[in-house]
């Protein structure tokens, strides 16, 4: 399934919000070559190309769809379509960035060692994804998608995504710098409008379900998990919905 452009920057600024935070920890001065890996429609390669517009930025991608929209940005930067799980980089990398893209990625234990291999020495890499799988926004996705009749159509579709414990990026990282500052942060974010959980999800990690689905049976499914987000997060006489989000954050200095 395609992602949508539209649908991900329906809550743009709360998506980027994790980005800016990510590279205000990011101590370098002048980097000549800066990667956004995953950069989407380009909101967080924005951020990237205005702290260094001396810098070369390439961001990466796999979506076509991201990438025509990232392209229309206006941001300084190149576009390159490539899968993070196999890309290489042609030459080090003074700044290797990366906001809420490597959660679709598997084996993060041979992932991340070697995407740090393509930092230049004194250079940075900067990562950040989420670690809100246990929510009721994944967990009722799941219990959802065991239901009758669509039970048996999500083999292979996972919701748990690739992203492991703190202690474990410490311990990958560890042996290759002495420099790693490690974090989490639990968001609690105002969304506005109606079913917005479920229009947040709609634009993530509600993707994958919803390509295994078509027709009738996949609006019903559709449906049944939009009912049981409205009822796990009420919108309040405001309009508001309070949706807390728990992301994690790294960033290590090549030594």
């Amino acid at each position: 399934m395609a992602w949508d452009p539209d649908t991900y920057l329906t809550f743009g600024a709360e998506r980027t919000r994790p980005a800016a935070e990510l590279l205000a920890r990011v101590d370098l001065d002048k980097p000549a070559r800066v990667a956004d890996l995953g950069c989407g429609p380009g909101n967080s390669t924005a951020l990237l190309a205005a702290r260094w517009p001396g810098a070369r930025v390439d961001g990466i991608d796999n979506s076509r769809e991201m990438l025509a929209e990232a392209g229309k940005s206006g941001v300084r930067a190149g576009w390159i379509e490539a899968d993070l799980g196999d890309w290489t980089a042609d030459a080090p990398y003074d700044a290797i960035f990366t906001n809420a893209a490597l959660q679709w990625v598997p084996d993060h234990a041979r992932l991340v060692p070697r995407l740090f291999g393509f930092v230049a020495e004194g250079g940075v890499f900067a990562m950040q994804v989420p670690r809100n799988f246990d929510e009721p926004c994944h967990t009722l996705l799941r219990e959802v998608a065991k239901g009758k009749p669509w039970e048996h159509k999500f083999d292979g579709v996972r919701d748990w995504w690739h992203v492991l414990a703190p202690e474990d990026y410490f311990g990958l990282l560890e042996p290759l710098t002495a420099r790693i500052d490690i974090w989490e942060t639990r968001y609690v974010q105002p969304l506005s409008g109606e079913d917005a959980v479920y229009r947040w999800m709609s634009g993530t990690g509600l993707r994958p379900f919803a390509a295994a689905l078509d027709g009738a049976e996949r609006a019903e499914f559709l449906e049944a998990y939009r009912s049981a987000m409205a009822r796990a997060y009420p919108m309040r006489e405001s309009g508001v919905t309070l949706y807390p989000f728990r992301r994690l954050f790294l960033v290590a200095k090549k030594q």
